[in-house]
């Protein structure tokens, strides 16, 4: 979330910010919300100030025992509080409207983020691995070609349930769900520093608020009750432990890292990834949230980013990193990462196997921290400055699934579990049909 008055010392940078995410300039409908808010708040004084005087007047004119400028002072009175009743409710509605409209705006991409339209102008970074190698002859099946046949992935008996956009997993599968979780959870608490959470998946309006799915987002998200929100990723929860706090800064860094179910409507994605588990109402992704003071934000946005890719280095999946153009990039972020897994069983056009996005790390600088304010105290200065926010997909559980069942299929319809997860599938080395 902006401040005005940032805004309005900042005018060219603001509208620059968002010229290269391809918006229309906004300072100037700012500019008059914020002129028409602090109108209102000097009405509103003015009156609170004649009051104040008129009262004490009428004091004096009792005393002076002149009853006709009393009464006609006392109405005057009566008045200003009918006056001030009308005006407060100028001054609620005119900041009501400032800050809507701030809560809609997005952040300003960074000045190294490259300028694009959307994401046929990302930038690969690097990638990692090489394509898996089947035998002659052998075409890659999809993740839900496989996992059908295995008798393993049912679709059916979810749409009956709930309709579509869901899945059931059984047997193997589920075990296999369950062992990335872990796999992902323990790589990430026993050798990348973060701390594991486990928070609620309800969450209030402020709290989404916070971290930017309210208002802008709100047809995306399941309500659940009034004021009640399922968590579209523990991004959410995971960043709001620091909402209205001050922090000492000996707490800085703090990361923290939680595997939970997500929720998301995916209301703008009618007809896209209809088939399979690529695009769900509901899926499992292990988060990682990182709280810094902004001087580190930036290295600490490079060191999720490569702990997020160790999950993939791990699991044998070659990758590549992009670095998301500005027109791209998500609502609350200066600059954002996607890591994309090939995925060998889908087609891209009439070429066979394409990369599929399985992470997304940001750095949201103050952002979140503004909306949600959450601060921190350094030693050397005692006034409270915004702390940075960062968040990343550490990963995706559900996608991860897909690349293994994907890259790790063979021509007799059976996948072999990669070797770092075996000791979570109790030593199973390939999964077939039951």
């Amino acid at each position: 979330m902006y401040d005005i008055k940032w805004i309005r010392e900042n005018a060219g940078l603001f509208e620059d910010g968002r010229r290269r995410r391809g918006l229309e300039s906004l300072s100037d409908k700012l500019f008059a919300l914020d002129d028409t808010r602090k109108s209102a708040i000097a009405g509103l004084q003015t009156a609170q100030e004649r009051r104040n005087a008129a009262s004490k007047e009428i004091g004096q004119a009792m005393a002076a025992k002149d009853a006709a400028r009393a009464d006609a002072l006392k109405a005057e009175v009566a008045e200003i509080k009918t006056r001030m009743a009308e005006l407060e409710v100028q001054e609620k509605a005119a900041v009501d409207a400032l800050s809507v409209a701030l809560l809609e705006i997005p952040n300003t991409p960074l000045a190294e983020v490259p300028e694009g339209r959307d994401e046929h102008d990302n930038v690969e970074a690097r990638r990692h691995g090489i394509v898996p190698v089947f035998p002659a002859g052998f075409v890659p099946k999809e993740h839900f070609e496989i996992g059908e046949a295995l008798g393993l992935m049912d679709f059916e008996a979810a749409t009956r349930m709930s309709g579509a956009r869901f899945v059931v997993l059984k047997g193997a599968l589920a075990r296999l769900e369950r062992a990335l979780m872990q796999f992902m959870l323990d790589l990430h608490t026993e050798q990348n520093g973060y701390t594991e959470v486990n928070p609620p998946l309800l969450v209030r309006d402020d709290a989404m608020v916070g971290t930017a799915q309210l208002p802008k987002f709100r047809d995306d998200q399941f309500r659940a009750g009034d004021n009640f929100w399922l968590i579209p990723t523990a991004e959410v929860s995971l960043t709001n432990l620091v909402r209205e706090q001050i922090l000492d800064e000996s707490a800085l860094p703090m990361r923290v890292t939680a595997g939970t179910p997500c929720f998301r409507l995916e209301a703008g994605s009618a007809g896209r990834d209809t088939r399979g588990m690529i695009r769900q109402h509901q899926f499992s992704k292990v988060e990682l949230v990182s709280i810094t003071k902004p001087e580190e934000s930036l290295a600490e946005h490079e060191r999720m980013t490569k702990c997020a890719e160790e999950v993939l280095k791990r699991l044998g999946l070659h990758y590549r990193v992009m670095t998301l153009c500005t027109g791209d990039m998500g609502f609350a972020s200066q600059k954002t990462y996607d890591l994309e897994v090939w995925l060998p069983g889908q087609k891209d056009g009439d070429t066979q196997g394409r990369f599929r996005e399985i992470s997304s790390c940001s750095v949201c600088g103050d952002f979140q921290a503004r909306r949600m304010n959450a601060r921190y105290r350094s030693a050397t200065d005692k006034t409270p400055r915004f702390v940075h926010t960062l968040n990343g997909s550490g990963i995706a559980v559900g996608r991860a699934l897909v690349a293994v069942l994907e890259n790790y299929q063979n021509a007799d319809g059976s996948v072999t579990v990669p070797d770092v997860l075996r000791p979570y599938m109790g030593g199973l080395e390939t999964i077939t049909k039951i």
